[in-house]
């Protein structure tokens, strides 16, 4: 008896599972909040786990010597020169994100804006330049007391590492994160022992590894927002 012909047909190949692109975290914070070493630290235990994870630092070479007051520039120059450092690395984090790499950056848009406005410039001027720039899919604020962070090492060494001056940065970044959608800006008790503070940022990076959020493109920053 003859075969059917569905018998003989092989079986139709499964689609094959689009990629994820990777998840673009940032972590911001006052000045010896802990910042760099907690960047530190979730990447390694990412890499640990086998999943692809690189560090994006900012600000580069040529702003770290004005915020170690070896230059003096103009208030808008700097700005723009932060700005300008961003959109500089913009290309490579979207296409490392692209490629299922997940990005963590030390500093971002935020801090640029925060630091400026509190010597006077405009809300709306000072976040123009970084309208665009790849958004993240969470900003982790590290919240440090003024006590806990003048009793850190090397506290007082950069031009911003003032008490009164922290506290109108702080001020700032507050507002900036109540214009970040829900969910987005996550504020974390950096005076918590090192420990405690890692394990809450990893639960944080988590939920945004587990989501589907990553199945989507990655957004622009402040794009079809109104001003602050």
């Amino acid at each position: 008896m003859a075969s059917t012909a569905s018998a003989s047909l092989p079986a139709e190949p499964a689609a094959p599972t689009p990629r994820r692109r990777g998840a673009f975290i940032v972590l911001e914070g006052l000045d010896r909040s802990g910042k760099s070493t907690q960047v530190e630290k979730l990447v390694a235990t990412l890499q640990d786990r086998g999943i692809d994870a690189v560090t994006a630092r900012f600000p580069g070479k040529m702003i770290d010597s004005y915020l170690s007051q070896k230059s003096d520039l103009d208030d808008r120059a700097i700005h723009l020169l932060f700005s300008a450092n961003r959109w500089e690395r913009a290309t490579q984090i979207l296409e490392d994100l692209n490629r299922g790499r997940t990005v963590v950056c030390d500093r971002y848009a935020f801090s640029g804006i925060a630091f400026s406005v509190i010597k006077g410039l405009s809300w709306s001027w000072c976040r123009a330049p970084d309208i665009g720039l790849p958004a993240p899919d969470l900003v982790l604020f590290l919240r440090v007391s003024s006590a806990v962070a003048e009793q850190r090492g090397g506290f007082g060494q950069e031009r911003y590492e003032k008490r009164e001056v922290q506290q109108k940065v702080a001020g700032a970044f507050k507002r900036l994160g109540e214009t970040m959608p829900e969910g987005e800006w996550i504020e974390v008790d950096a005076d918590q022992a090192m420990e405690d503070v890692h394990r809450e940022i990893v639960s944080r990076v988590d939920t945004v590894l587990d989501s589907n959020k990553l199945d989507a493109p990655v957004q622009r920053l402040w794009e079809d927002e109104e001003g602050l």
